[in-house]
């Protein structure tokens, strides 16, 4: 079995990730290949997404959040993600349980004795109307006959974990504050979230698999249970094992893909690339050694934003006062850090609308 080491799995993601070269791609079909954008800060996926196509105009993603053809939930891992009307609906209740239970993880002693099945039917009642309500809203609304959980607890299970829902627009537009307003997203997309399979099968976890593989692969199931929350989908891979490829990756662990997903030569330059906060590039793996080094990982789950040079976590940026501020993790070449300069000014006039393009390099720590 082909071994990838993790120079060539580096190669690998970049290309499916959209960052070894910027693509020429409407920015939904870009959220539909991406599997999603984490999203919990709200203006991180219009950074990923400018970093990952040609000529990114940040109200086209707007319009289609107001358009309702992409939205704001919670999703893989519990994580608020950005993903298409198309995707949430397809993929709802395979995640279910898991939301469920990862609410359940951090609240079961304050939710023990709670009927998940009456509360859930109250709830969808209660949002039947398709108004968007704060979860204080909501919390109000059904502390009458569940005053036992306490706000935070009833507020997250009703939120995150039984009815489905969508982050209402302003909540997420370009250049735009708004708290979170919880609609029901069969409300709010006009179609009910599809059901679950009746004879047993996994045509949904079968997909998922597929398009994990398109976007993040060649990768493990350990990888595959990372990005989802999911339980590895045993049955899913099991199912699809004959259409894909197997490799090993220097630990010895087998990889899975599929067969004609673009693999490219690991010498194939990288440029410079400017991720947002949480990045699923860096996020979407159990083993992320192949974009960062494990040194840096913790970097990846604390809301670092991160730069790529070499297609690896070379730095970590911030801006302030429209300046973007770049600070080396390890020594650059004056050659690195004059291309980080170079897209540092780019990223600095993005984010201001042209009114600035200052950018700042600190020096490489010794």
């Amino acid at each position: 079995m082909t071994v990838l080491d993790n120079r060539a799995l580096n190669r690998a993601t970049l290309a499916r990730q959209l960052l070894l070269e910027r693509a020429d791609l409407p920015v939904v079909d870009a959220v539909a290949h991406l599997c999603g954008l984490q999203a919990q800060e709200p203006q991180e996926p219009f950074i990923g997404l400018w970093s990952r196509l040609t000529a990114f105009d940040p109200a086209v993603l707007s319009d289609l959040l107001t358009r309702r053809s992409v939205v704001r939930t919670h999703l893989m891992r519990r994580t608020v993600h950005l993903v298409t009307a198309d995707d949430v609906l397809a993929w709802r209740a395979r995640h279910d349980a898991m939301l469920r239970q990862r609410v359940l993880g951090v609240y079961r002693d304050e939710l023990k004795g709670v009927d998940l099945e009456e509360l859930a039917s109250d709830a969808r009642d209660l949002m039947s109307d398709g108004e968007p309500r704060t979860a204080a809203e909501i919390v109000r609304a059904l502390a009458g006959r569940w005053p036992g959980p306490g706000p935070r607890p009833l507020g997250e299970m009703v939120v995150a974990g039984l009815v489905p829902m969508a982050q209402a627009p302003p909540r997420g537009l370009w250049r735009t504050k708004g708290g979170v307003r919880n609609v029901a997203l069969s409300s709010w997309l006009g179609r009910p979230v599809d059901p679950p399979a009746s004879d047993g099968a996994d045509p949904v976890g079968q997909a998922l698999v597929r398009r994990y593989l398109a976007a993040y692969g060649p990768a493990a199931t350990a990888d595959l249970r990372a990005w989802s929350g999911l339980a590895g989908l045993p049955g899913a891979v099991a199912a699809v094992r004959d259409e894909l490829v197997r490799f090993r990756d220097e630990r010895g662990r087998e990889l899975l893909d599929l067969p004609d997903a673009p693999r490219p030569d690991p010498d194939t330059p990288a440029p410079v690339r400017f991720l947002p906060a949480f990045d699923n590039a860096i996020l979407g793996y159990q083993d992320r050694g192949r974009i960062i080094d494990d040194a840096h990982r913790g970097l990846s789950v604390a809301g670092e934003r991160a730069v790529l040079v070499d297609g690896r976590v070379a730095a970590t940026w911030t801006v302030t006062e429209d300046v973007v501020t770049v600070e080396p993790l390890r020594a650059l070449s004056r050659a690195d850090r004059a291309a980080v300069a170079d897209q540092g000014r780019e990223v600095a006039t993005f984010l201001s609308d042209g009114d600035s393009d200052r950018v700042r390099v600190a020096a490489s720590p010794r």
